[in-house]
């Protein structure tokens, strides 16, 4: 069945190093690809990319349109002034001038495809923005074959607390996102809390939702190379990724400090290393890393082949999830971490699609800001390395299987089975 669907796929950014959502698009068209799918891309990065054995289109801006002349205009005017209006324009209109033009782009290479005819559109968010989504709104004869994956709540004030974004234009946005959830055939999310919590902010949602989880890319890129800061001799504690103020590692910090000072031997070998973009949380890790210099954080930006090759090599990665009564996301570098074999660290609350997917009788779970339970887990997983434990299965077939192509050819699958093969 699957070799007989034909699924096109509209992304925004297929950069790897741009963020983890566009890391998380790669690794599910490389995937749905290997799952014996056939696959055209067209995408709206502003640089080249190919895949091997998939046709990739790239999306031409379009600037012969009103829209695209009024946000040239406006970077002119930012540029005398110093005046910044974006923020009066989404507020006034939900979006950028800019995020209109490029769903225009989108749109207009879209209309002029006539070479093609899928059985799926499947339309990829790249973070909180949804251009490809706006293109499909305005392509009618596409809605019975629209899949439109949505990788985080949306828009941001509908996330659990304790975040508390509220952004300019929500209410545009939240009608918005009512269109996609009316005129998309299916609404795909890489989590079923995901699905659950959007299905409860918007009603037309209900009985479309279809569950893509984050995929395993065995294929992705891994550094041969390793920053000096990182010995892998060493029992390397690593949380990789940003840290927005909701995901606090001071209890993880404290918990790592008694593990340094109780736990013989854990001073000489025992590191806690953060890598991504700086955070509020930079200068405490700073100041606290001239007394504990087995505690490091990262300057800023590291490539992702470097990332991915720190976590292959990692004892332990850790997922730190925010504070509250639900964690509904599914964090882009959960696949990157189960497929590296090492233990995962869930720092997260008891409801939390990461903990749903681990499982009950993971061992390696606490919520955020137990540090007594946290520092035990330190000492199992410490032990656990010097005891070379790490041939231990932790992660079981049914988890593995649900990240990979094998799941993705399933569920196609049986969308396509009972739908009569019908032109656009």
């Amino acid at each position: 069945m699957s070799k007989s669907v034909n699924i096109a796929v509209v992304v925004e950014s297929l950069d790897a190093n741009a963020n983890s959502g566009a890391k998380a698009n790669l690794a599910l068209i490389k995937n749905l690809q290997k799952a014996g799918f056939h696959l055209t891309i067209l995408h709206y990065t502003r640089q080249e990319v190919q895949l091997e054995d998939i046709p990739v289109f790239s999306i031409p801006e379009n600037k012969i349109n009103l829209t695209y002349f009024l946000s040239k205009l406006q970077l002119v005017f930012k540029r005398l002034t110093g005046i910044n209006s974006n923020k009066w324009i989404e507020k006034k209109f939900g979006f950028s001038l800019a995020w209109f033009n490029d769903s225009i782009s989108i749109a207009t290479a879209l209309e002029k495809k006539v070479d093609f005819n899928p059985d799926y559109v499947l339309t990829l968010s790249f973070s909180g923005s949804f251009r490809a989504h706006k293109a499909l709104l305005e392509l009618p004869h596409w809605y019975k074959k629209w899949i439109a994956y949505v990788h985080d709540p949306y828009p941001q004030h509908s996330y659990p607390r304790p975040y508390d974004w509220v952004e300019p234009g929500h209410q545009h946005k939240r009608n918005f996102f009512l269109k996609i959830a009316e005129k998309a055939k299916y609404l795909a999310y890489p989590s079923q809390l995901l699905a659950e919590w959007m299905e409860s902010y918007y009603v037309p949602a209900h009985g479309k939702s279809i569950i893509i989880p984050h995929q395993i890319d065995t294929d992705a890129q891994v550094a041969q190379g390793i920053p000096d800061f990182f010995d892998v001799t060493k029992f390397n504690i690593l949380h990789a990724g940003s840290m927005m103020s909701a995901r606090n590692p001071e209890t993880l910090i404290k918990a790592f400090i008694r593990l340094i000072e109780e736990e013989p031997g854990a001073a000489e070998q025992a590191r806690l290393v953060f890598v991504g973009s700086r955070s509020i949380f930079h200068e405490k890790i700073e100041f606290l890393h001239n007394k504990y210099p087995q505690l490091y954080s990262s300057e800023g930006y590291i490539s992702f082949d470097q990332v991915l090759r720190m976590q292959m090599e990692a004892s332990v990665n850790v997922i730190l999830e925010a504070k509250g009564p639900v964690s509904p996301f599914l964090p882009g570098k959960f696949p990157h971490c189960v497929m590296s074999r090492k233990p995962i660290l869930h720092l997260g609350p008891v409801k939390s699609e990461v903990g749903r997917l681990l499982g009950t009788d993971y061992p390696y779970i606490s919520e955020i800001e137990d540090e007594q339970k946290i520092f035990k887990h330190l000492q199992s997983l410490y032990e656990r390395w010097k005891n070379n434990g790490e041939n231990e299965q932790l992660y079981s077939n049914e988890l593995m299987a649900y990240l990979s192509p094998s799941y993705l050819k399933g569920l196609i699958s049986n969308l396509a089975k009972n739908e009569p093969k019908a032109g656009v």
